[in-house]
C-alpha cells in the first residue's frame, strides 16, 4: 500500500437545483427544535437541515416555501423565506467567494 488515504468528503444535495456538492460549499438551514428557521453557517445547531447552494438561482429565485417546507418537515410562510433570503444574502457578503484564499494581510511579493 503506497500513498496517504483519501480522506470523506460528505456530499449534500442543494434542495433546489438538486446538484450534489461537498457539504461545506453549501449553506445549511436549519428548523430549530423552537420551530425557527434560520441559516446555520458552521453546520452545528440542533435541528432538521436542509442545503441550498451559494448559486443566486438557487437562493434569490428557487427557494419557495413549499420546497424548504418539505425538506425541513416543518411549515415554512413566504416571509421566512424572504428572511433566510437576506440571512444568506448577508452571508454571502461577508464571506470570501469560493476558490479565493482567505488569507489576512496577505502581501504581493512580486517584482
Amino acid at each position: 500500500m503506497s500513498g496517504k488515504r483519501r480522506k470523506h468528503v460528505p456530499l449534500r444535495s442543494c434542495i433546489v437545483c438538486q446538484e450534489k456538492r461537498p457539504k461545506r460549499e453549501l449553506i445549511r438551514v436549519v428548523c430549530t427544535p423552537e420551530g425557527a428557521i434560520e441559516i446555520d453557517p458552521k453546520g452545528k445547531r440542533p435541528g432538521r437541515g436542509a442545503y441550498v447552494c451559494r448559486d443566486p438561482r438557487c437562493w434569490e429565485a428557487g427557494l419557495e416555501p413549499r420546497k424548504l417546507a418539505r425538506a425541513l418537515k416543518c411549515p415554512v410562510t413566504a416571509g421566512q423565506v424572504a428572511s433566510i433570503q437576506a440571512q444568506i444574502a448577508a452571508f454571502l457578503a461577508e464571506a470570501p467567494a469560493e476558490g479565493s484564499p482567505a488569507v489576512v494581510g496577505a502581501t504581493d511579493l512580486g517584482d
